[in-house]
């Protein structure tokens, strides 16, 4: 809605709180807006949405009974009547939680302790009642539950149900009523009330935020006071003590034991008529009141510094009621509205989606600030973290105020304290309506509930009231209906206005309406704990929603606009409507309370009325109907949410039943009729039939306006099943427009798929009309799409017909249609499994390309094998065969040639076939037989190009060549020479002497000197090198290669008077032949460049041969030196063995013969197949090679036998596998240090077998000496043997 400033001024900051006259303000007659202008803000789009709650609220209006105050917060919703009743209930259930009968009159004011109220932390099930039950019977709702008459005794409170002792029950309710009284009720406990009479009527209560535990509240009204009512009793009635008579009874008597406590009341404020608003900031640090004078904020003491304690209940700020107009007369009468805002718990504004809840101000203090200290004095400038905000709208006008909380002084102020300080931001002033609400919507936009003063016609409405006012109601019968407006804090301007249709609006004055807003957090996900009884209440209550009544015109919205006296509305179809009504219904008020975000409640005595903030699902409707189907196609696409699977639409998601005309196949074949079993599938099934929904609309409503092009991009993008697009083509085919939806008709095949006479017509209208354009579409659409035959049969009608021939001009062009209809019926050939007729086309446009690609995906080659030089020459014209050169023709042939190689490999055109043809052709077809040979040889065809196995083909390729070895010596000879080597070192079955002519006949040296060296004619080759080449580097490589010694003769000989050939043997012959020998040869007085550095790069080169050679020989010596002495110092170590006493047949070391050799299972198995031979006799002459493992090879016993009796003895073991008693050792010797050692064994001996083991160091050192020195020659049996 187009922002207007209907009344709206921001009036100027005055310092000194001057108001101007009323003759000095603007004028508005610029205010006056044209039908243009409402007609433009009918397009325009509310911000709000509402829903009517009082179909859930019928216990609260039953007996005739009406609201005259309410507050909302957390989860409760708590109503004041004019009755007097008290209703507590739960959101968003509307269930009652408590009803209670406070008062005998009006309920002024409801105040709520802690507010905001703390949200639920866990679930709990609370089944909602019918509304249509009654809670109570009328006569038992209106007994109090405590006596209103001082005099009187004390009631007894009726039963009242049990509330659970949650954190958000955990409440105390004050009320406060004209009867004069104010009353405490705690929600959780009946018996904590309490009940106190000011004798006047009360018009404000505020309830402090810490009511549990200081047993504070606030209250004001006709008397003027501010009174602070501090630990009134409670379970009975009781009376305040506001003069100073009854305090000082009541003192007195207390003090000698006589009174009770009766609570403490102290005026905080008075002398400035009567106070009708007071409110507790949220932080509870100050409190606003507003009285006939102007708005009060006070310091209290919560949250109150020692050092600041002076300056609790004292008046920090005032700002002075406006003096205009009929102020003088209304101020008592215009009943103020006071809002504490909390800015983190706002909707975002639109231009700054990121900030919510942002501590900026609408407009900076800075700019506009008017200071509201007694003083005047401006104080110290605090954090802005730490203002509250202040929003009051009292009769025309609006202030916003920031109240700072004080604190030390920093800069000039330091060392100075401040208890707080408030300045007006924002000043506002309405000329055509009095407020009766007022909070902020966003942080920049204002919420204001106006009752208007001045019609549609821009004239005053006079009020008539009636006579005999009824239950406190000021009736009145010309009342008009409120507005809800959303004003731009900054810039004064009206962004949205709603006009509300309100029951019995004509009869309700401005006091009368009541507005309150509730913000729902958005709980994190993964934290189920923290789940609500907004959300735990609200999950199951969606059906109850489809009995909420809408209370506007408007079938997506609640209100109507004022502006306009037309109710415009789109045109839509009937399923479009219902649809659309029935999602809103299921939706449900419930739904719109339980979703994050700000709820706006207002109220009036017969009527409430829920605004939220409009979502997308109420974007997309409201798009429908003004008939925006583009945006609203573009909304469904990039936000498929706002679509959700709902069973009333049933025209949508469950299946019908078919019709007579349609079979069943049809039916079950069409996807608007098929079920889904999963959640995600039924979803984007939604999202999608309503995407081709809306398209559907789109595209009609383009066709309704002759916009044929557009709509045919839009059926490109919108259409997605067969049977929209059969009726959409059918529906363009009709008009004639085939060139604005042809471009978007599928190219791919749909399911179902889209009939196939679809595609044959529309073809079938280009074959008739534009065969260019059908050529675009044949290349374009998959020939699955429509019948192959149909349209093969219409294209050859079209060239019997003989209206398109070869000779016909089309577009400037000669045969153009006649190619391009042949072209495409060889292509529908293919298409249809004919190639042969394919080909056959492409021969009568000879169109190479084309017949090429037939050829070889087809395998056709055989077909055209009888001409082979003709294939070959499709591609080369008479002129190039005559005169191109050979790279011109291998381009032009190269796709033949590659196919006659496949199909050689395939073994369906031989080579012999192929070589034969371009043979009988004569020379000028010379070229192509090479081409063909030499791709033979390499392996070029196509299939080694694009595929893999290319060595495997070009080896089967060789062996086809060489079945043709001279003629391809021939051939590549006389077209490519490099070919021509690599072809006679590869192969081997050509004749070497044929091979050899045509080399010599075209002086290939090098071909021939290969040849000729197979052919064992090396001398001959050599010569030719020496002769032809004259290369002394290639002779000599050739000489080494051959290794003969006769051709190295040769080559010194022919060498011996050339001196260049001579240094050239110095420098590169090396050690291939003697050098002496070659130096001898040289003949005396010859003079030779450069001999001596020949010479000594021969020299030095032999050098460095020998001094390698060297090297190894002495590096071998050594290590074979070095392993040797191992070997001898380990063969004469010997070993020494202690053995064990055991049994006889034990073996404790077992010792391998020396000379056995170990085998492996093969041998061991060829030895026991072998023939048995004669067992030799054992040989004696070496005793040790008989010895069986585990004896000793000197006295051939076993070690565990050496005497009678087992005993223990040293053993020595050798290298060699030898084993010997120690005594057995020394005996063998007969030197006499042998002879020594053994008596000193055999002492030692005896010496064990006396029990003495104690032998001197000594005795043991000379043992082992003389031990050493008998072995030193290493092992008898093995030094016999070696001497042997």
């Amino acid at each position: 809605m187009a922002a207007r400033q209907n009344g709206l001024k921001t009036e100027g900051i005055d310092r000194h709180h001057d108001e101007p006259s009323t003759a000095s303000e603007p004028s508005t007659a610029d205010d006056v807006e044209t039908d243009d202008e409402d007609e433009e803000e009918e397009d325009e789009e509310p911000k709000l949405k509402y829903d009517r709650l009082t179909g859930y609220l019928g216990s609260v209006y039953r007996g005739g009974d009406a609201t005259s105050s309410f507050l909302v917060g957390g989860d409760k919703m708590v109503i004041g009547t004019h009755n007097g009743n008290i209703n507590v209930l739960s959101l968003p259930s509307f269930q009652s939680l408590r009803f209670y009968h406070a008062h005998s009159a009006s309920v002024t004011t409801v105040s709520v302790s802690p507010f905001p109220i703390p949200y639920p932390e866990a679930r709990f099930d609370a089944q909602p009642r019918p509304m249509a039950e009654e809670p109570r019977s009328p006569d038992a709702r209106r007994k109090p539950s405590v006596d209103t008459n001082a005099s009187t005794a004390t009631r007894t409170p009726r039963p009242q149900p049990t509330v659970p002792a949650t954190p958000s029950n955990s409440i105390y309710i004050a009320t406060s009523s004209i009867d004069g009284n104010v009353c405490v009720q705690s929600l959780v406990d009946v018996k904590d009330v309490s009940f106190r009479n000011f004798r006047r009527p009360v018009q404000a209560v505020a309830i402090s935020p810490d009511y549990r535990n200081d047993r504070t509240y606030l209250s004001g009204g006709l008397a003027g006071s501010l009174i602070m009512t501090q630990g009134a009793p409670t379970g009975a009635p009781s009376e305040a003590n506001t003069n100073s008579a009854a305090a000082a009874a009541s003192g007195w008597l207390g003090s000698i034991g006589l009174g009770s406590n009766t609570g403490k009341d102290t005026v905080l404020h008075s002398g400035e008529g009567s106070i009708s608003t007071i409110k507790w900031s949220l932080s509870g640090k100050f409190v606003a009141w507003v009285n006939e004078h102007g708005i009060k904020i006070m310091r209290t003491n919560v949250r109150l510094d020692n050092l600041d304690s002076e300056s609790a209940w004292k008046r920090i700020g005032h700002a002075d009621r406006p003096t205009h107009g009929a102020w003088d007369d209304m101020a008592s009468v215009w009943k103020p509205k006071m809002e504490w805002v909390n800015e983190k718990h706002l909707e975002q504004d639109e231009e700054d989606p990121a900030q919510n809840g942002s501590q900026q101000s609408v407009v900076s203090t800075k700019e506009s600030s008017e200071n509201l200290n007694g003083n005047g004095r401006n104080g110290v400038r605090r954090k802005k973290s730490r203002v509250e905000k202040l929003v009051v709208g009292w009769g025309d006008t609006a202030w916003v105020i920031q109240v700072d909380p004080g604190g030390a002084g920093v800069g000039k102020e330091i060392g100075e304290r401040s208890v707080g300080r408030a300045d007006i931001v924002q000043k506002l002033r309405f000329d055509d309506c009095i407020i009766s609400g007022l909070s902020f919507y966003t942080p920049s936009l204002l919420l204001v509930l106006a009752y208007r003063t001045i019609d549609d016609n821009d004239q005053p409405v006079v009020a008539e009231p009636q006579t005999t006012p009824r239950k406190g109601v000021h009736h009145r019968r010309n009342g008009l209906q409120p507005e809800l407006r959303l004003i731009d804090a900054s810039t004064s301007n009206e962004v949205d206005v709603d006009t509300l249709t309100i029951s019995r609006f004509e009869t309700l004055s401005a006091a009368d309406y009541h507005l309150s807003t509730l913000f729902v957090p958005t709980i994190q996900a993964g934290t189920p704990a923290q789940r609500g009884a907004l959300e735990a209440i609200g999950e199951g209550l969606l059906d109850v929603g489809s009995q909420a009544r809408r209370i506007f015109n408007s079938g997506a919205s609640v209100i109507s606009f004022a502006s306009s006296g037309e109710n415009a509305k789109a045109t839509l179809s009937s399923a479009n409507a219902s649809q659309e009504t029935t999602r809103s219904r299921a939706q449900g008020p419930q739904g719109s309370i339980s979703t994050p975000g700000l709820k706006i409640f207002i109220h009036s005595p017969y009527d409430c009325v829920l605004a939220v903030k409009r979502d997308l699902a109420d974007h997309l409707t409201w798009l429908l109907q003004h008939e925006d189907y583009e945006t609203a196609w573009k909304l469904v696409t990039e936000h498929p949410e706002v679509v959700t699977a709902t069973p009333e639409k049933g025209d949508e998601s469950s299946p019908s039943t078919p019709s007579r005309q349609q079979t069943m196949a049809d039916f079950f074949a069409d996807d608007a009729s098929q079920t889904t079993l999963s959640v995600s599938r039924l979803h984007n099934s939604t999202v999608d039939k309503e995407k081709r929904r809306i398209g559907d609309l789109w595209i009609q409503q383009l066709v309704n306006a002759k916009d044929w092009e557009t709509a045919g991009q839009v059926a490109g993008r919108v259409l997605g099943t067969s049977s929209r697009w059969e009726y959409w083509v059918w529906t363009f085919a009709q008009a004639g427009r085939f060139d604005d939806i042809t471009p978007y008709i599928p190219t791919k095949q749909l399911h179902p798929p889209l009939p196939s006479l679809v595609y044959e017509y529309v073809l079938g209208n280009y074959i008739k009309r534009d065969p260019v354009r059908f050529k675009e579409l044949l290349n374009q659409w998959d020939p699955e799409l429509f019948d192959i035959n149909a349209v093969t049969t219409a294209v050859e009608a079209k060239l019997d017909s003989g209206d398109v021939r070869e000779d016909t001009v089309e577009g400037g062009e000669r045969g153009r249609d006649w190619r391009i209809l042949l072209n495409a019926l060889a292509k529908l050939y293919l298409a249809d499994g004919r190639p042969k007729e394919a080909l056959k086309c492409h021969f009568r446009l000879q169109n190479a390309d084309a017949a090429m690609a037939i050829i070889r995906d087809y395998h056709l080659l055989a077909a055209v094998s009888d001409d082979i030089p003709g294939f070959i020459m499709l591609r080369v014209s008479k002129e190039q065969l005559k005169s191109a050169p050979l790279d011109e023709l291998e381009e032009a042939s190269s796709q033949a040639v590659h196919l006659l190689i496949d199909e050689a490999y395939e073994g369906i055109v031989h080579p012999e076939v192929v070589v034969e043809q371009l043979q009988a052709k004569g020379m000028a077809y010379k070229p192509f037989l090479f081409l063909y040979l030499r791709a033979l040889w390499r392996g070029e065809g196509t299939e080694t190009e694009f595929g893999t196995g290319h060595d495997r083909i070009a080896a089967e390729g060789k062996t086809l060549v060489e079945d043709f070895a001279d003629l391809a010596v021939e051939m590549y000879a006389e077209y490519d020479r490099p070919l021509l080597m690599e072809f006679l070192k590869s192969s081997k079955r050509y004749d070497f002497e044929k091979a050899c002519q045509i080399c010599e006949s075209r002086e290939y040296i090098l071909e021939s000197v290969y040849i000729l060296s197979i052919m064992g004619r090396t001398k001959q080759a050599l010569f030719l090198i020496i002769d032809k080449l004259a290369d002394v580097s290639r002779a000599i490589a050739f000489a080494k290669e051959q290794d003969d010694p006769d051709l190295w003769n040769d080559l010194l000989d022919y060498s011996m008077d050339k001196p260049r050939f001579i240094r050239g043997l110095l420098e590169e012959v090396g050690t291939a032949i003697d050098p002496i020998t070659l130096v001898r040869r040289i003949p005396e007085g010859l003079e030779i460049e450069g001999l001596r550095d020949g010479i000594r790069r021969m020299v030095r080169e032999y050098e460095i041969q020998f001094s390698i050679s060297d090297g190894v020989a002495k590096v071998l010596r050594s290590e074979v030196a070095t392993a040797m002495e191992a070997l001898r110092a380990g063969r004469k170590r010997a070993v020494k063995f202690e053995v064990v006493s055991k049994e006889e047949d034990h073996v404790d070391v077992f010792v391998e013969p020396q000379l056995a050799t170990k085998t492996t299972k093969r041998e061991e198995a060829a030895e026991e197949a072998r023939p048995a031979m004669p067992t030799a006799a054992p040989d004696h002459s070496h005793p040790g090679r008989n010895v069986p493992p585990g004896h000793c090879v000197g006295c051939a016993r076993s070690f565990s036998e050496h005497g009678t009796t087992p005993q223990k003895e040293t053993l020595v073991g050798f290298a060699c596998g030898h084993v010997y008693h120690l005594s057995c050792l020394l005996s063998s010797s007969s030197s006499s240090s042998a002879e020594a050692a053994s008596d000193l064994q055999a002492r030692f001996a005896a010496d064990a077998e006396g029990g003495f083991t104690g032998r001197s160091v000594g005795a043991k050192v000379a043992h082992a000496h003389l031990i050493r020195s008998a072995i030193d020659g290493g092992c008898p049996v093995c030094s016999e043997i070696s001497e042997d």
